[in-house]
């Protein structure tokens, strides 16, 4: 983790600027700021704008809802309440807001400078005459996709597997089963297209992991109010053992909440696995929603249930 630390340290800096030397670069193609800030919406705002922005906005909060539940696997190592409080304050949803409004003026700028908006930061790299300006361009690729990768996609499965069986899967054990997994599960046939990518799949874990956050968020804020037993957390006939090591009422919501927030999912016509109508065509409507809906249902379900017995069954 202490190497980890020293390569974001430089990394995130390092790819801020590759972004900032992008959109000049982009700036000086188009002749300025004024044509990427002039490109028309091809959406109005009204009946054909809000179709896509709600299953949109899931779809970002579930690209990022795994970090978010597995925030922990950082925090643990802050300095104290405060470090880690104001890194999460200060690191995510700044940089975040940055790379989004960068994003939006450079394939604004494609699209003014090529005729077709390019969000491929690859792709559009690639169009560039200037083999100094290639090459600063994909390494601020490589950078950026090893520090996301390394930091939000493998530390936390690798200490999930680890957990899992600790006599036989170590740390650095767990971090190469999971980039063997990463390479298996083919990640660039869901990035094939935005519809497959944006609207079925992270559509479908951002619902799931919608509903992992409620029971989470219920449990810890509204039923213990931030109180824990620490010693009993590890064991085996402790409080929160429950049933064998199941809590039924969590395994409950969880169940409810999926139901209601994937249950409706459903594939633009030949995109996706999903029929056109819905996988349960009446809950359908809710699966635009689904990260909001999987996270309401499992919250209220989770303590209304739990708070009809003791906390810790």
């Amino acid at each position: 983790m202490e190497a980890l630390r020293r390569f974001e340290n430089w990394a995130a800096p390092f790819v801020i600027v590759g972004a900032l030397v992008l959109l000049v670069w982009v700036s000086a193609k188009a002749g300025g700021l004024g044509p990427l800030l002039d490109q028309p919406s091809k959406l109005g705002w009204g009946a054909d704008f809000w179709p896509v922005f709600f299953p949109s906005l899931m779809g970002m909060i579930a690209f990022w809802a795994t970090l978010s539940l597995n925030i922990p696997d950082f925090t643990r190592f802050g300095a104290g309440q405060r470090a880690q409080v104001l890194g999460q304050t200060l690191g995510l949803p700044t940089t975040m807001t940055l790379f989004a409004l960068l994003s939006v003026l450079v394939t604004s700028g494609s699209q003014a400078v090529y005729g077709a908006p390019v969000w491929d930061p690859v792709a559009l790299a690639a169009k560039t005459d200037n083999v100094f300006g290639l090459l600063f361009a994909l390494v601020t690729v490589l950078v950026a996709t090893l520090s996301v990768n390394i930091a939000a996609n493998v530390v936390s499965p690798a200490y999930d597997l680890a957990h899992l069986a600790p006599k036989l899967i170590d740390f650095r054990t767990g971090a190469l089963i999971t980039g063997v997994v990463g390479v298996v599960i083919m990640p660039w046939k869901l990035t094939a297209t935005p519809e497959l990518y944006i609207f079925t799949w992270l559509g479908l874990v951002g619902g799931l992991l919608g509903t992992v956050a409620g029971i989470l968020i219920a449990d810890y804020w509204l039923v213990r109010r931030t109180v824990l037993d620490l010693g009993g957390l590890y064991r085996a006939d402790g409080p929160y053992w429950y049933r064998g090591g199941w809590n039924p009422v969590a395994v409950l919501a969880f169940a409810v909440g999926g139901v209601l927030a994937v249950g409706g999912s459903h594939s633009a016509p030949g995109t996706g696995p999903f029929p056109e109508d819905g996988l349960i065509p009446f809950l359908e409507p809710l699966a635009d929603y689904g990260w909001a809906v999987g996270l309401a249902a499992s919250l209220l379900l989770y303590t209304a249930l739990m708070r009809r017995g003791p906390a810790s069954p």
